[in-house]
Protein backbone atom coordinates (compact mmCIF):
# COMPACT_ATOMS: atom_id res chain seq x y z
CA UNK A 1 0.00 0.00 0.00
CA UNK A 2 3.00 2.32 -0.17
CA UNK A 3 2.16 5.49 -2.09
CA UNK A 4 -1.62 5.05 -1.57
CA UNK A 5 -3.09 8.30 -0.28
CA UNK A 6 -5.87 8.53 2.30
CA UNK A 7 -8.72 9.14 -0.15
CA UNK A 8 -7.67 6.27 -2.41
CA UNK A 9 -7.37 3.94 0.59
CA UNK A 10 -10.85 4.88 1.84
CA UNK A 11 -12.32 4.37 -1.65
CA UNK A 12 -10.66 0.93 -1.86
CA UNK A 13 -12.05 -0.01 1.55
CA UNK A 14 -15.56 1.10 0.59
CA UNK A 15 -15.32 -0.91 -2.63
CA UNK A 16 -14.38 -4.04 -0.68
CA UNK A 17 -17.34 -3.50 1.67
CA UNK A 18 -19.68 -3.28 -1.34
CA UNK A 19 -18.29 -6.60 -2.56
CA UNK A 20 -19.10 -8.19 0.79
CA UNK A 21 -15.71 -8.08 2.47
CA UNK A 22 -17.06 -6.99 5.84
CA UNK A 23 -14.22 -8.11 8.09
CA UNK A 24 -10.76 -6.66 8.47
CA UNK A 25 -7.84 -8.61 7.02
CA UNK A 26 -5.69 -9.86 9.86
CA UNK A 27 -2.00 -10.73 10.02
CA UNK A 28 -2.82 -14.45 10.22
CA UNK A 29 -5.59 -16.50 8.52
CA UNK A 30 -8.75 -17.26 10.51
CA UNK A 31 -9.89 -20.87 10.98
CA UNK A 32 -13.65 -20.60 10.58
CA UNK A 33 -14.20 -24.13 11.95
CA UNK A 34 -12.89 -22.97 15.31
CA UNK A 35 -15.27 -19.99 15.47
CA UNK A 36 -18.38 -22.10 15.95
CA UNK A 37 -21.53 -20.00 15.57
CA UNK A 38 -19.70 -16.68 15.38
CA UNK A 39 -21.07 -14.54 12.59
CA UNK A 40 -19.23 -12.05 10.39
CA UNK A 41 -19.70 -8.36 11.02
CA UNK A 42 -22.95 -7.15 9.35
CA UNK A 43 -22.42 -5.06 6.26
CA UNK A 44 -24.21 -2.08 7.82
CA UNK A 45 -21.71 -2.08 10.68
CA UNK A 46 -18.82 -2.28 8.27
CA UNK A 47 -20.18 0.63 6.27
CA UNK A 48 -20.54 2.61 9.49
CA UNK A 49 -16.92 1.82 10.30
CA UNK A 50 -15.87 3.12 6.90
CA UNK A 51 -17.82 6.34 7.51
CA UNK A 52 -16.26 6.72 10.95
CA UNK A 53 -12.83 6.39 9.38
CA UNK A 54 -13.47 9.65 7.53
CA UNK A 55 -13.05 11.45 10.82
CA UNK A 56 -9.35 10.61 10.62
CA UNK A 57 -8.97 12.81 7.56
CA UNK A 58 -8.83 16.49 8.59
CA UNK A 59 -10.03 17.73 5.19
CA UNK A 60 -12.98 15.36 4.96
CA UNK A 61 -13.98 15.83 8.60
CA UNK A 62 -13.84 19.63 8.79
CA UNK A 63 -16.82 21.95 8.39
CA UNK A 64 -15.90 23.76 5.15
CA UNK A 65 -17.59 27.02 6.14
CA UNK A 66 -16.02 27.06 9.59
CA UNK A 67 -12.62 26.31 8.07
CA UNK A 68 -13.14 29.23 5.69
CA UNK A 69 -14.03 31.52 8.60
CA UNK A 70 -10.89 30.59 10.50
CA UNK A 71 -8.64 30.95 7.47
CA UNK A 72 -10.13 34.30 6.49
CA UNK A 73 -10.02 35.72 10.01
CA UNK A 74 -6.34 34.80 10.31
CA UNK A 75 -5.39 36.84 7.21
CA UNK A 76 -4.02 40.24 8.29
CA UNK A 77 -3.57 41.64 4.76
CA UNK A 78 -5.08 41.28 1.31
CA UNK A 79 -2.04 39.35 0.14
CA UNK A 80 -2.38 36.96 3.07
CA UNK A 81 -6.07 36.57 2.23
CA UNK A 82 -5.18 35.75 -1.36
CA UNK A 83 -2.80 33.05 -0.15
CA UNK A 84 -5.34 31.66 2.32
CA UNK A 85 -7.96 31.45 -0.40
CA UNK A 86 -5.57 29.76 -2.83
CA UNK A 87 -4.72 27.19 -0.13
CA UNK A 88 -8.38 26.42 0.66
CA UNK A 89 -9.11 22.89 -0.56
CA UNK A 90 -12.76 22.30 0.31
CA UNK A 91 -14.30 23.81 -2.84
CA UNK A 92 -14.25 21.38 -5.76
CA UNK A 93 -14.30 24.25 -8.27
CA UNK A 94 -10.64 24.83 -7.48
CA UNK A 95 -9.69 21.49 -9.03
CA UNK A 96 -11.00 22.44 -12.45
CA UNK A 97 -9.79 26.06 -12.52
CA UNK A 98 -6.58 27.32 -14.09
CA UNK A 99 -6.19 30.28 -11.74
CA UNK A 100 -7.46 31.68 -8.47
CA UNK A 101 -9.08 34.96 -9.53
CA UNK A 102 -8.67 37.27 -6.56
CA UNK A 103 -9.01 40.92 -7.57
CA UNK A 104 -8.17 43.73 -9.96
CA UNK A 105 -7.94 47.48 -9.62
CA UNK A 106 -6.92 49.73 -6.77
CA UNK A 107 -7.59 48.25 -3.29
CA UNK A 108 -7.66 51.77 -1.87
CA UNK A 109 -10.68 52.66 -4.04
CA UNK A 110 -13.75 54.09 -2.38
CA UNK A 111 -15.93 51.77 -4.46
CA UNK A 112 -15.64 47.98 -4.45
CA UNK A 113 -17.46 46.01 -7.13
CA UNK A 114 -18.32 42.36 -6.48
CA UNK A 115 -19.25 40.07 -9.35
CA UNK A 116 -20.31 36.45 -9.46
CA UNK A 117 -17.58 34.10 -10.72
CA UNK A 118 -14.83 34.04 -13.34
CA UNK A 119 -15.60 33.05 -16.90
CA UNK A 120 -13.25 31.45 -19.40
CA UNK A 121 -11.27 34.64 -20.12
CA UNK A 122 -11.01 35.52 -16.44
CA UNK A 123 -9.88 32.03 -15.51
CA UNK A 124 -7.15 32.21 -18.16
CA UNK A 125 -6.00 35.70 -17.18
CA UNK A 126 -6.34 35.31 -13.40
CA UNK A 127 -8.23 38.63 -13.20
CA UNK A 128 -11.95 39.43 -12.89
CA UNK A 129 -13.99 41.03 -15.67
CA UNK A 130 -11.59 40.88 -18.62
CA UNK A 131 -13.92 39.51 -21.31
CA UNK A 132 -16.69 41.31 -23.20
CA UNK A 133 -18.63 41.86 -19.99
CA UNK A 134 -15.53 43.34 -18.40
CA UNK A 135 -15.02 45.71 -21.29
CA UNK A 136 -18.60 46.92 -20.92
CA UNK A 137 -18.07 47.27 -17.18
CA UNK A 138 -15.05 49.50 -17.75
CA UNK A 139 -17.04 51.74 -20.12
CA UNK A 140 -19.94 51.95 -17.68
CA UNK A 141 -17.84 53.12 -14.76
CA UNK A 142 -15.67 55.35 -16.92
CA UNK A 143 -18.89 57.25 -17.64
CA UNK A 144 -19.03 58.25 -13.96
CA UNK A 145 -15.31 58.90 -13.68
CA UNK A 146 -14.09 55.61 -12.20
CA UNK A 147 -11.43 53.24 -13.55
CA UNK A 148 -9.71 50.17 -12.23
CA UNK A 149 -6.39 51.59 -13.48
CA UNK A 150 -6.67 54.86 -11.53
CA UNK A 151 -4.03 55.41 -8.82
CA UNK A 152 -6.27 58.00 -7.16
CA UNK A 153 -8.65 56.31 -4.69
CA UNK A 154 -11.34 58.90 -5.46
CA UNK A 155 -11.42 57.87 -9.11
CA UNK A 156 -10.51 54.20 -8.69
CA UNK A 157 -12.45 50.97 -8.90
CA UNK A 158 -11.63 47.78 -7.00
CA UNK A 159 -13.07 44.54 -8.36
CA UNK A 160 -13.48 41.01 -7.06
CA UNK A 161 -15.91 38.08 -7.33
CA UNK A 162 -17.82 35.94 -4.87
CA UNK A 163 -16.18 32.84 -6.36
CA UNK A 164 -12.46 32.87 -7.16
CA UNK A 165 -12.71 29.78 -9.39
CA UNK A 166 -14.59 29.26 -12.61
CA UNK A 167 -17.59 26.90 -12.39
CA UNK A 168 -17.63 24.31 -15.19
CA UNK A 169 -19.50 25.46 -18.29
CA UNK A 170 -19.99 28.83 -16.54
CA UNK A 171 -22.86 27.40 -14.50
CA UNK A 172 -24.17 29.31 -11.50
CA UNK A 173 -22.29 28.52 -8.28
CA UNK A 174 -24.24 26.30 -5.89
CA UNK A 175 -25.47 27.57 -2.53
CA UNK A 176 -22.87 25.37 -0.82
CA UNK A 177 -20.06 26.83 -2.91
CA UNK A 178 -21.19 30.37 -2.19
CA UNK A 179 -21.41 29.61 1.54
CA UNK A 180 -17.82 28.34 1.54
CA UNK A 181 -16.41 31.46 -0.05
CA UNK A 182 -18.54 34.10 1.70
CA UNK A 183 -16.25 34.29 4.78
CA UNK A 184 -13.33 35.09 2.49
CA UNK A 185 -15.42 37.74 0.75
CA UNK A 186 -16.47 39.31 4.05
CA UNK A 187 -12.84 39.52 5.13
CA UNK A 188 -11.93 40.94 1.71
CA UNK A 189 -14.42 43.76 2.22
CA UNK A 190 -13.17 44.33 5.76
CA UNK A 191 -9.54 44.62 4.65
CA UNK A 192 -10.25 46.79 1.59
CA UNK A 193 -12.65 48.97 3.60
CA UNK A 194 -14.52 50.61 0.70
CA UNK A 195 -17.00 53.42 1.29
CA UNK A 196 -19.64 51.58 -0.70
CA UNK A 197 -20.15 48.35 -2.65
CA UNK A 198 -21.75 47.53 -5.98
CA UNK A 199 -22.91 43.93 -6.44
CA UNK A 200 -23.66 42.59 -9.91
CA UNK A 201 -25.90 39.60 -10.42
CA UNK A 202 -27.80 37.15 -8.26
CA UNK A 203 -24.83 35.28 -6.83
CA UNK A 204 -23.34 38.46 -5.37
CA UNK A 205 -26.75 39.50 -4.02
CA UNK A 206 -27.15 36.11 -2.37
CA UNK A 207 -23.72 36.33 -0.73
CA UNK A 208 -24.08 39.84 0.65
CA UNK A 209 -27.82 40.40 1.02
CA UNK A 210 -29.16 36.87 1.40
CA UNK A 211 -31.62 37.54 -1.42
CA UNK A 212 -31.87 36.96 -5.15
CA UNK A 213 -33.97 38.46 -7.92
CA UNK A 214 -31.63 41.06 -9.33
CA UNK A 215 -34.24 42.70 -11.56
CA UNK A 216 -36.28 43.50 -8.41
CA UNK A 217 -33.31 44.40 -6.22
CA UNK A 218 -31.39 46.59 -8.66
CA UNK A 219 -31.38 50.30 -8.09
CA UNK A 220 -32.34 50.03 -4.41
CA UNK A 221 -29.75 50.74 -1.75
CA UNK A 222 -29.22 48.00 0.80
CA UNK A 223 -26.61 47.35 3.46
CA UNK A 224 -24.17 44.52 4.11
CA UNK A 225 -21.25 44.21 6.52
CA UNK A 226 -21.82 47.79 7.66
CA UNK A 227 -21.57 49.34 4.19
CA UNK A 228 -24.10 50.64 1.65
CA UNK A 229 -24.67 48.25 -1.24
CA UNK A 230 -26.09 48.99 -4.69
CA UNK A 231 -27.30 45.91 -6.61
CA UNK A 232 -26.94 46.18 -10.39
CA UNK A 233 -27.53 43.86 -13.31
CA UNK A 234 -24.42 42.01 -14.40
CA UNK A 235 -22.76 43.40 -17.55
CA UNK A 236 -23.22 40.00 -19.20
CA UNK A 237 -26.98 40.41 -18.70
CA UNK A 238 -26.80 43.87 -20.26
CA UNK A 239 -25.04 42.44 -23.30
CA UNK A 240 -27.92 39.99 -23.73
CA UNK A 241 -30.58 42.59 -22.90
CA UNK A 242 -29.38 45.99 -24.16
CA UNK A 243 -32.74 47.58 -23.32
CA UNK A 244 -31.75 47.22 -19.63
CA UNK A 245 -28.80 49.59 -20.08
CA UNK A 246 -31.06 52.59 -19.37
CA UNK A 247 -31.78 51.22 -15.89
CA UNK A 248 -28.07 50.46 -15.40
CA UNK A 249 -27.28 54.08 -16.22
CA UNK A 250 -29.76 55.22 -13.58
CA UNK A 251 -28.05 52.94 -11.06
CA UNK A 252 -24.65 54.36 -11.97
CA UNK A 253 -25.93 57.89 -11.38
CA UNK A 254 -27.13 56.80 -7.94
CA UNK A 255 -23.64 55.48 -7.20
CA UNK A 256 -22.05 58.69 -8.45
CA UNK A 257 -24.33 60.80 -6.25
CA UNK A 258 -23.59 58.64 -3.20
CA UNK A 259 -19.83 59.01 -3.75
CA UNK A 260 -20.23 62.79 -4.01
CA UNK A 261 -21.67 63.11 -0.50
Amino acid sequence: MDGLDWNAALAALAWQVDLGATEAILDAPVNRYELGDAQPVPKAAAVAAVAATAALDPVAAADPVEEARRAAAAAPTLEALREAMAAYDHCDLKRGARNTVFCDGNPAARLMLIGEAPGREEDAAGRPFVGRAGQLLDRMFAAIGLARTSPDPAGALYITNVMPWRPPQNRDPSAEEVAMMTPFLARHVELAAPDLIVVTGNTACAALLGRTGITRLRGRWAEAWGRPVMPMCHPAYLLRNPEAKREAWADLLEVKARLAR
